[in-house]
C-alpha cells in the first residue's frame, strides 16, 4: 500500500523541497488551503484533504482536517482490529503528519491586536493534527518543526524512522501544543 502524508502547515518554509523529497519516495500527498496550492505551484501532485474527507472546507477554512477519514488514519494502530475499521470505512492510513501552527504568538506581540484578531490565531484542526500524530508515533511520524525535514529525509530514503526517532518527534509536537496553549491561556487570562 502506498503511503500517505498529510501536510498542513502555516510556516512553509523548507516545505517544497521535503515534499518533492517524500513524493519522491512513493508518498501521496494530501494537503489543505495554501498548503496544497503552494505544493501544487511547485509541480507536484496533491490530494485536497476535501478529496479525502469528501467534505469541503468551511467557515472561512477554519475547518478542514476535523474529520474521522483524517483523524481515524492517523490514529489507527498496527492492529487487526484498527485495519478492519479502516477497511469498513474506506479509510487510508496516514503514515507521515507534517504540521506547524497558526503564528498565535506572534499575533498577540503585535501592538493595538484586538482580542477578535487574537482569537482568530487560535489553531484547532493544527493541534488535533500534531495531537493525535503525537499519540500514535507507534505507527506515525510527526513533525513540527521546519527545522526536522532535512534529517527526516535523509533517514528516510535509507529505510524509516524508528522506534526512538518518531517518539523524539512525539515529544518535540507534544512541547509546541503546550507551549502553543500556554501562550494562549496566559493571554486569554490578562484579558478577563
Amino acid at each position: 500500500m502506498t503511503k500517505r502524508a498529510i501536510l498542513s502547515v502555516y510556516d512553509k518554509s523548507g516545505l517544497v523541497e521535503f515534499a518533492q523529497g517524500i513524493a519522491a519516495l512513493g508518498y501521496e500527498l494530501v494537503a489543505s488551503g495554501g498548503t496544497a496550492r503552494l505544493l501544487r505551484e511547485a509541480n507536484l501532485t496533491v490530494l485536497d484533504v476535501a478529496d479525502v474527507t469528501g467534505s469541503p472546507e468551511m467557515l472561512g477554512g477554519r475547518v478542514k482536517t476535523l474529520h474521522p477519514a483524517i483523524h481515524g488514519g492517523i490514529l489507527a494502530q498496527d492492529n487487526e482490529a484498527d485495519t478492519a475499521d479502516l477497511a469498513a470505512q474506506n479509510i487510508q492510513p496516514i503514515d507521515l503528519v507534517v504540521c506547524n501552527l497558526y503564528p498565535f504568538s506572534q499575533t498577540i506581540a503585535q501592538p493595538g491586536v484586538t482580542l477578535a484578531e487574537a482569537v482568530e490565531q487560535i489553531d484547532i484542526g493544527g493541534v488535533t493534527l500534531l495531537r493525535a500524530a503525537a499519540k500514535n508515533f507507534a505507527r506515525v511520524t510527526i513533525i513540527c518543526d521546519p527545522a526536522d525535514y532535512v534529517t527526516v529525509l535523509d533517514v528516510l530514503r535509507t529505510g524509516q524512522l524508528d522506534l526512538a526517532q518518531r517518539h523524539r518527534l512525539a515529544v518535540k509536537a507534544f512541547a509546541h501544543t503546550c507551549d502553543y496553549d500556554t501562550a494562549i491561556a496566559a493571554y486569554l487570562s490578562a484579558k478577563m
